[in-house]
């Protein structure tokens, strides 16, 4: 591995440090590349003979698609583990699939798609994840009323992060 290739996956690990991501993960033929954060960083063994030219394309565009967006920062309080579920069995958890910034309306200003109190059938849009701009229309996977709302609008989140309690009924 050459100076510049360490260079661009230096470069790559700020970036996504700085924005907060959480996992990532990079297939380019041959070339496999898997970080996840939240206290080491790994990469399986690889060969990683072509990240120059990959880094080079990568890291530019990944860094021009996220730059815009300013995700607001975590505070300590908010790097602390998840609420616990319900311990109420018949309580479902809504998680979310991707990493991306939470939302609970289609737009701004516009109404939530869903609020505590509301009956949600399965495969009812409930929230967007926006991840690298692209609007993820998240389902309930689930029928029952929302019991409860484990995130803000606008939060960062992660793989697997509970977003909502759903009491079967």
């Amino acid at each position: 591995m050459n100076p510049q290739d360490l260079k661009d996956l230096q470069q790559l690990i700020e970036f996504l440090k700085e924005y907060q991501v959480a996992e990532f993960e990079l297939e380019r033929g041959e070339l496999k590349i898997r970080l996840k954060f939240g206290g080491t960083v790994s990469a399986p063994p690889a060969d990683l003979s072509g990240l120059a030219h990959v880094a080079a394309s990568v890291v530019p565009s990944v860094v021009a698609q996220a730059a815009p967006h300013s995700a607001p920062p975590i505070s300590s309080s908010e790097e602390a583990a998840p609420p616990a579920p319900e311990s109420d069995s018949g309580v479902h958890i809504v998680k979310s699939p991707i990493v991306g910034t939470f939302y609970g309306s289609p737009s701004p200003g516009a109404p939530a798609f869903v609020t505590v109190g509301d009956h949600v059938d399965k495969g009812q849009v409930i929230c967007i994840v926006e991840a690298m701009k692209l609007m993820n229309e998240i389902e309930s996977d689930a029928a029952g009323e929302i019991a409860k709302c484990f995130v803000t609008n606008g939060q960062a989140i992660e793989f697997g992060q509970p977003l909502f309690a759903i009491r079967a009924g």
